[in-house]
């Protein structure tokens, strides 16, 4: 057994370690302070652990000072809650029904649209009165609505929700799963299953129940979300989604739904 010592430069793998490890922190020590700094001139460090950890891969946290982004066009302005409309009563239905008589035109006489706007009997008064107060503040743009709104409180706009909310839905004819995109989504793109938002089960607060909406409505709202078009979307919820859908998906999910009530 040889008595030479492993710390010993005599030690050839002990002093290939170390220039293996030299050869690491130089590598390093170019791309943190000289490749990233070129190739990503935009970038300003605030520190050398700064660089350190982008160097190590590890994200970038802009400074808090930055210029914050804001979006060019209006946006929602509801601040959403489960409960925000349970305190509702026939009053309020009685003085919704009121105000829904210049609705007749387009979403019928009992909230059931003989053309493609939306169909609102039986639709989650949430939903109603998010998209009525976001009509009015200009985050989703239709010409046909906007002077429609324009005179509505928020208190008629929940009278309007009210009302509709009570009128009975079309009938469910006990539906099948639907296609993948409805039934499972597309995980790897990020889509969940549409049920998870607008399900009876897993609705969340502002999201529109589906079932038997007009095919062309659905197709076109799926459509404006994915280009952008319409973007009253809670933190682009919709967007998100609807972007990453093929046209034959959104084709599909829009039939299922129409076909489904």
């Amino acid at each position: 057994m040889s008595d030479e010592r492993v710390a010993s430069l005599r030690n050839r793998w002990f002093t290939t370690s170390i220039w293996i490890t030299a050869a690491i922190i130089l590598v390093g020590f170019v791309v943190g302070f000289l490749w990233l700094p070129l190739a990503h001139p935009s970038e300003r460090f605030s520190g050398v652990w700064d660089a350190i950890c982008s160097a190590a891969g590890v994200l970038h946290q802009p400074s808090s000072s930055g210029q914050i982004v804001t979006a060019d066009y209006s946006t929602t302005r509801v601040e959403v809650m489960p409960h925000m409309l349970d305190n509702t009563n026939v009053v309020s239905v009685g003085h919704g029904a009121t105000l829904a008589q210049r609705c007749t035109m387009c979403h019928g006489a009992r909230g059931l649209s003989a053309a493609n706007s939306p169909n609102l009997a039986g639709q989650y008064p949430i939903a109603i009165y998010k998209q009525l107060m976001d009509f009015k503040a200009g985050a989703r743009v239709n010409s046909v609505m906007a002077p429609l709104v324009r005179d509505l409180t928020a208190a008629d706009m929940r009278d309007l929700a009210a009302y509709y909310a009570y009128l009975p839905r079309l009938t469910h004819g006990g539906a099948d799963n639907g296609p993948r995109i409805v039934a499972s989504g597309a995980p790897l793109r990020g889509i969940a299953p549409c049920g998870a938002c607008h399900g009876e089960v897993g609705a969340q607060a502002s999201a529109a129940w589906l079932e038997g909406q007009p095919v062309a409505y659905l197709r076109a709202q799926l459509e404006e979300f994915a280009s952008g078009r319409r973007h009253n979307d809670i933190d682009e919820q919709m967007r998100n989604v609807a972007r990453e859908m093929t046209p034959q998906e959104i084709d599909a999910a829009s039939r299922y739904y129409a076909e489904h009530p």
